[in-house]
């Protein structure tokens, strides 16, 4: 079996599991007790501190353990937003986020705050003028994630700290995708990370808050990790995720090298292998093993049974994928397809041939898929000038299906309703119309669903 979903938890490193077991015989104590077992504990949690600082590039005091990256970004937006309260209640994110960041700003304006989403280009990357535009006088903190978690492009963390940092508000760097990779350049003031991102056991995340924040931790107060991770530290874990993100630093320079070539190769060569796809995110500012693709007509939960089926783990942000049924937000903040959406990460280590087998497997499963969902007929009716498709009750991706089959029968200049009730099209059929050379005229109303009106042009 080839895993290809490192973005979502890298494999354990062989590094973070000696250091587990190793600290599982020395590290059990209460590292706050005097006694010699304690004292014991405390040294390994000490030095654990000092490695992971030295990863991020900070001081060993401005760095706390907690139970995960998600807490970690939770308490870091909360404390940020508090310690701040007298300048005001606006938090600034972008709209590609992870999902914990977004959730974090959901509950901050449900308590009452506000909260600015700032857009991205195709590619998911934010312009620091966005976040130049959108700090108030009243803004307490503005986030902005390190690299894309769906489709890897890299943020201008440097430019936009910069922004901030002319503004006086702090800049909370989300580092889970790419602390593994490099430390985080740039003037930014909080920064959160995840263990399992860079093969480091589950269950242990990163907080840090630079000296001279005003930061005010919420809930119940605890004496451990400076008051900012409540609770008993998982030594053993804290131990083995300090050393395995100092093993993948010492081999990151290199496997960067050799995973972009791998990732460049799947970039090049799908879109010769396979008709109608779409590769997203930028092409060079972009994490090492991270390569993203849309395949137009193929659903994506099908296509992922089909690549699991040949022996490869892959995960996607499709529509068709998601629990809710409707696109990542990723995608649709991009604007980019998000049918038979497939997201390719590689671990350190992945081997050429496993690439290799991959790109011959491909071709081969996108098209029993397609030819799949190549069986219904649309229903066309002629309204005056515009042909009608009548996609109702129908999921992503047979809207697009239905369209693509038809778009030919109009004049150039003549229009197709598609009519559709699921979300996805509300980002799909926009998305193929600039794939296809098409043009989107908009969305109307109708009785169910909406009308979405396409323009041929050739």
């Amino acid at each position: 079996m080839s895993y290809f979903d490192a973005a979502s938890s890298a494999p354990l490193h062989p590094v973070a599991r000696q250091a587990l077991l190793a600290s599982l015989d020395e590290g059990w104590a209460d590292p706050s007790r005097l006694y010699r077992e304690g004292r014991k504990a405390r040294l390994l949690l000490d030095a654990a501190r000092e490695a992971a600082a030295e990863a991020v590039g900070c001081r060993t005091d401005e760095l706390v353990f907690t139970t995960s990256g998600t807490r970690a970004v939770h308490d870091g937006i909360s404390g940020a937003l508090a310690g701040r309260r007298r300048v005001g209640h606006h938090l600034i994110v972008s709209a590609v986020e992870h999902s914990s960041v977004l959730h974090a700003a959901d509950a901050h304006e449900s308590a009452g705050g506000t909260v600015t989403q700032v857009g991205v280009g195709r590619t998911g990357a934010v312009e620091a003028a966005g976040y130049a535009g959108a700090i108030r006088p009243d803004t307490a903190l503005a986030c902005l994630q390190a690299a894309n978690h769906e489709v890897g492009t890299v943020q201008p963390v440097g430019a936009v700290g910069e922004v901030c940092r002319a503004a006086g508000v702090p800049l909370l760097v989300d580092a889970a995708q790419s602390l593994g990779w490099g430390p985080v350049e740039g003037d930014w003031s909080l920064l959160t990370a995840s263990a399992h991102k860079w093969g480091g056991p589950a269950g242990v995340g990163l907080l840090v808050v630079r000296k001279g924040v005003r930061f005010a931790s919420q809930g119940p107060a605890d004496e451990r990790e400076s008051g900012r991770a409540a609770g008993f530290e998982n030594l053993p874990a804290i131990v083995a995720a300090a050393a395995s993100l100092r093993a993948v630093r010492a081999e990151a320079e290199q496997e960067a090298v050799r995973l972009r070539e791998l990732t460049e190769r799947i970039r090049v060569r799908v879109p010769r292998l396979v008709s109608d796809v779409e590769v997203v995110g930028d092409g060079e500012r972009r994490l090492p093993g991270i390569v993203t693709f849309s395949c137009l007509y193929v659903d994506g939960e099908t296509l992922l049974h089909e690549l699991d089926r040949e022996g490869f783990s892959v995960s996607s942000g499709s529509s068709c994928t998601s629990s809710t049924l409707t696109p990542s937000h990723v995608l649709k903040a991009m604007g980019v397809l998000s049918e038979g959406n497939v997201r390719v990460s590689l671990p350190m280590g992945t081997a050429e041939a496993d690439v290799e087998r991959f790109l011959d497997v491909l071709p081969g499963a996108v098209a029993g898929v397609r030819e799949k969902l190549g069986a219904p007929v649309p229903v066309t009716v002629r309204q005056e000038d515009a042909l009608v498709v009548d996609a109702l009750g129908k999921l992503c991706p047979l809207p697009v299906i239905e369209l693509a089959k038809v778009i030919g029968d109009v004049p150039v200049g003549g229009t197709v309703r598609v009519l559709a009730d699921d979300e996805a099209a509300r980002l799909d059929i926009p998305a193929w119309c600039e794939m296809r050379g098409q043009e989107y005229v908009g969305e109307e109303p109708a009785d169910r669903g909406s009308a979405y009106v396409v323009r041929r042009v050739s």
